[in-house]
């Protein structure tokens, strides 16, 4: 498997998504939200590389989580490495959801010019869709910063050809 640049990982998180997860922080984001949570993500330089192998390991030692979240900086810049390491998750048993400042709309109009988005896509079971908007700042939203942000069922939504939001 490919190497990831992280920013770092949580090993135990119940904000992340549904049950207990591991949050793995990517590094490198092109987006540069305003009032962003995590600034450090941003450089593509920054961070430090990791073996996927070390994730899946630490992964095995913990009984309690129910699945992983990759978070950022913009996972979908790394997309091949993840998408590998996501198909290594499936196995065994646990959910992958991805949080991404691209809308559901815009990865699949990415996906001629970045078929490795696909692939990372195909292998999220949710996607936390679109930029972090400051003036649509909510605490009040489960697992999401604005309301513009969508919780979206990616098998359902790849069948249907549009978003289709699901909350938990």
């Amino acid at each position: 498997m490919k190497e990831l640049r992280l920013a770092g990982v949580i090993r135990e998180s119940i904000v992340d998504g549904p049950g207990m997860r591991m949050t793995i922080f990517t590094q490198g984001c092109p987006h540069h939200c305003e009032g962003c949570h995590n600034p450090q993500t941003h450089d593509f330089n920054g961070g430090y590389v990791s073996h996927p192998e070390n994730l899946l390991k630490a992964i095995d030692s913990d009984p309690l989580l129910k699945g992983v979240t990759f978070s950022g900086g913009e996972p979908f810049m790394q997309a091949d490495a993840l998408a590998d390491l996501a198909q290594e998750i499936h196995k065994r048993g646990l959910n992958v959801l991805t949080y991404t400042g691209f809308t559901f709309e815009q990865l699949l109009a990415s996906f001629d010019k970045f078929p490795e988005r696909k692939r990372l896509l195909e292998q999220s079971d949710y996607l936390i869709d679109g930029k972090f908007e400051i003036a649509k700042r909510s605490l009040d939203l489960q697992y999401r910063g604005s309301s513009n942000q969508r919780i979206i069922d990616v098998n359902k939504s790849l069948e249907s050809g549009q978003a289709v939001e699901v909350s938990f």
